[in-house]
């Protein structure tokens, strides 16, 4: 085998034990617990090795394996692609395991984002992410929900929020019983908002994190207590001008919604 050849595999394996690293010091920063953490003392190991990446060929200073290729698509791209039938009317039935194992370090933990400081006659909204009815719930593999707040042009207007991956199947329901702290006022959102709920989930064949459907509250469904909502077919319609339900079948996505108000 050519000498550079070689030198090239070996170059790639450190790159992708660098990203490695990096995905575990994210981690790290996400994580409530202390113990084997990846620590920022850790991470400035690393430094002498990208200053020299092209030339490194000594043994790498930690004992890691590159984590496997997973590509999230941007809204979108997925039209392009070769469909899988996971769709409710033709998806097969549920039976795989309960539980979902995280495929990629702090997958587990989401980007949820705590709820903002309390303003006099302001209105802070916390919706809790019950559950999502899907025929083929049990066939989810680390399934989570992107929640965003958009304009009417689907612009956002709040940051994009990431549910840890889901806590368990039952029948043809996928369990999150998750908060999500929306990160502006109610009063402060422009006319004809409205919050999308994006269900995610890993296509291990294609390597990609993918959307299966997908849901929004207007703004005149703000109101205390529980809601549920229809699933439309992907990619996301931002705008809510082409929208197509996902199944006749009574599958939807049930909230419950918090008002707090000084």
């Amino acid at each position: 085998m050519p000498e550079s050849f070689i030198s090239w595999m070996f170059l790639f394996k450190t790159i992708a034990k660098i990203a490695t690293c990096l995905e575990l010091r994210s981690a790290a920063l996400q994580s409530t617990q202390s113990q084997d953490e990846f620590k920022l003392e850790d991470l400035k190991k690393l430094e002498p090795i990208l200053k020299n990446i092209l030339t490194y060929n000594k043994e790498f200073p930690f004992d890691v394996q590159p984590v496997p290729l997973r590509k999230i698509l941007a809204p979108g791209e997925e039209e392009h692609l070769e469909f899988e039938e996971d769709d409710e009317e033709g998806g097969a039935g549920a039976g795989s395991p309960d539980s979902f194992p995280a495929r990629v370090p702090g997958a587990n933990e989401g980007t949820l984002l705590p709820r903002l400081p309390s303003e006099p006659g302001m209105t802070l909204l916390t919706i809790n992410i019950e559950k999502i009815g899907l025929k083929d719930a049990g066939q989810c593999i680390d399934p989570y929900i992107t929640v965003s707040v958009k304009d009417l042009n689907g612009i956002d207007l709040t940051p994009v929020q990431d549910t840890p991956v889901a806590l368990r199947k039952e029948d043809t329901y996928v369990h999150f019983n998750v908060d999500i702290e929306i990160q502006k006022h109610v009063e402060k959102l422009t006319k004809g908002a409205a919050i999308f709920f994006e269900f995610k989930h890993y296509k291990p064949k294609k390597r990609f994190t993918s959307t299966k459907c997908f849901a929004f509250m207007e703004m005149d469904e703000i109101k205390p207590g529980a809601i549920v909502i229809e699933l439309y077919k992907k990619p996301t319609d931002f705008k809510r001008k082409k929208l197509q339900l996902l199944t006749k079948k009574p599958l939807y996505l049930h909230l419950h919604q918090t008002l707090h108000k000084e």
